[in-house]
């Protein structure tokens, strides 16, 4: 499913990913004492991938998301010298990103069953929730609570556990029945830890959705300039400001532009989800 949903990528992209298929970058199963969830760690050799695969359509999702940023750094790395390869965390989860929406895209153009579309949809949904909606939730919480010590304020755990439910109440609406224990949600999610992170999920999935789209398109026109400027972008490490990197795939951060684009992808998604297809 994977390799197929990547064609628009074209054979190099292809290349690298059967390269990393077939010459163990992969730690697939799960294993006693392995670690749960999945990541991906460049090297100088090449990529590897840690993932517990299942054969459930998350584990595609996941195979697809690992893998996105594995061939990243694979092209990083042999493109720039090694005090350029690494990218910064602005781009980070862009490719990673938008390889699970060109697995989407292709599941739904080849889907002819409405139940079965009905879940593709939900999931899609789903993740416009938790990467776009939820994680500009959680900058928001990180913005509070960091103004607030700047300015002197002193934040108790409940001053905390009080602003993070009322993000809550705000995001998710008076529809959404909360309980008690969402307040402490906040102390158990890692990201916060490291200050300012979250953020550039809800910026890279909207990059990511236009991205997608545009290589799409190019594909069935036979057009190669939007995979071209994407593998642009794939090979300049730190080369260039992350900023001037999305621009290369035609992708401007300082507009609104990408995050409406989203948006409206996503009420498109839940219009038809609604209207039962």
């Amino acid at each position: 499913l994977c390799r197929k949903a990547l064609k628009p990528m074209g054979k190099d992209y292809l290349a690298a990913l059967d390269e990393g298929f077939s010459n163990r970058w992969i730690d697939v199963y799960e294993n006693e004492g392995k670690r749960s969830g999945a990541y991906s760690a460049g090297t100088v050799v090449h990529p590897y991938v840690l993932l517990n695969y299942t054969g459930t359509l998350d584990s595609q999702f996941t195979l697809a998301h690992e893998m996105g940023h594995a061939i990243h750094t694979y092209h990083s790395n042999k493109k720039q010298p090694h005090v350029y390869a690494g990218y910064r965390i602005f781009v980070a989860e862009v490719a990673s990103t938008c390889n699970e929406v060109l697995l989407m895209r292709s599941l739904l153009e080849k889907c002819t069953d409405n139940r079965e579309r009905k879940y593709l949809l939900n999931h899609f949904l789903e993740q416009f929730k938790g990467t776009l909606f939820r994680q500009t939730m959680f900058a928001e919480f990180e913005m509070q609570t960091h103004e607030a010590l700047r300015n002197g304020e002193a934040l108790g755990a409940q001053d905390i556990c009080n602003i993070y439910r009322k993000l809550n109440e705000k995001y998710f609406g008076s529809d959404m029945v909360l309980d008690k224990q969402i307040e402490y949600e906040w102390a158990r999610i890692p990201h916060f830890y490291t200050p300012f992170y979250v953020y550039q999920y809800a910026t890279g999935f909207s990059a990511a959705i236009a991205i997608a789209r545009s290589l799409i398109d190019g594909y069935k026109k036979g057009d190669d300039s939007a995979r071209e400027g994407y593998f642009r972008f794939l090979s300049g490490g730190s080369s260039m400001h992350p900023i001037e990197l999305l621009k290369l795939c035609g992708i401007d951060m300082t507009s609104p532009a990408p995050v409406e684009a989203a948006l409206d992808v996503f009420e498109e998604l839940l219009d038809e989800f609604e209207n039962g297809i």
